[in-house]
């Protein structure tokens, strides 16, 4: 009887913000998939060794490395790290985000600044850095978006914009780096349970109610239900996609 290789043997990806939620699941489920994992986390040293340890116990390779995708000298040397972990980069998910709904009369600098720096400024620098340890054969970017970009939600111009940008990107790099073999897509959740959806009070909310009678399928999103996306995207499965962007928000428009 042959064994089936896993989709993802022999690769190695990094998944930026990866402590918790969907980046979280994401690193697990490449694992799982037979990569090598970069768990990057910004503050939370602890859930990033939790994810680590969880995918090691299942007999999968994963590293924790800290750095602020914030911050230009900590994505440097995050790349460093990652090089020296492993050699090599093939899959790069900028999943590193951070949301604050506020109504335009309470938009300040501050605000902008805080997501255009993590969730565009961090990304594109990530990338940047990250495409020159890609092997000559290319590899995967998936791009971590939100369905917010399409449903444009009230009193999340900043955070709206912010994914606006990321849809935007997603489509530039597709045709920056396609010459290289290295593909470029958007991953857009919907609202899904997650730390951060907990502790901004969304879950049992009536936010969350409105936003399941706008969602055919009817519920929440489950990290993993992003992960299995993200799998499928980081593979050669998705070969002939680039430039696309995936929403995945169980039919939210």
């Amino acid at each position: 009887m042959s064994t089936i290789t896993p989709k993802l043997s022999g690769k190695v990806a990094l998944v930026t913000g990866a402590s918790k939620g969907i980046g979280a699941s994401i690193a697990k489920h490449l694992a799982a998939a037979g990569a090598s994992v970069v768990v990057n986390y910004a503050s939370s040293k602890s859930g990033a060794d939790k994810v680590v340890a969880e995918i090691t116990a299942a007999g999968g390779k994963a590293v924790a490395i800290r750095g602020d995708v914030a911050q230009p000298a900590d994505i440097v040397r995050l790349i460093s790290e990652t090089k020296a972990a492993f050699g090599k980069l093939d899959i790069l998910v900028n999943n590193a985000g951070v949301y604050e709904f506020a109504p335009l009369e309470a938009i300040t600098p501050e605000h902008f600044h805080r997501q255009f720096n993590i969730n565009v400024l961090g990304l594109l620098l990530t990338t940047r850095e990250a495409v020159k340890l890609f092997p000559a054969t290319g590899g995967s970017v998936i791009n971590i978006g939100s369905v917010v970009s399409a449903v444009t939600p009230p009193a999340s111009a900043v955070y709206t914009a912010t994914k606006g940008a990321v849809d935007a990107i997603t489509g530039v790099l597709s045709k920056e780096l396609g010459p290289k073999g290295i593909r470029v897509n958007a991953l857009n959740p919907g609202i899904v349970e997650t730390e951060g959806a907990h502790a901004a009070g969304f879950i049992g909310s009536d936010f969350e109610k409105n936003a399941h009678t706008q969602t055919p399928l009817g519920r929440t999103g489950q990290p993993q239900d992003i992960a299995r996306i993200a799998v499928f995207l980081a593979s050669d499965d998705s070969g002939w996609l680039t430039g696309e962007k995936l929403r995945a928000g169980g039919g939210m428009h």
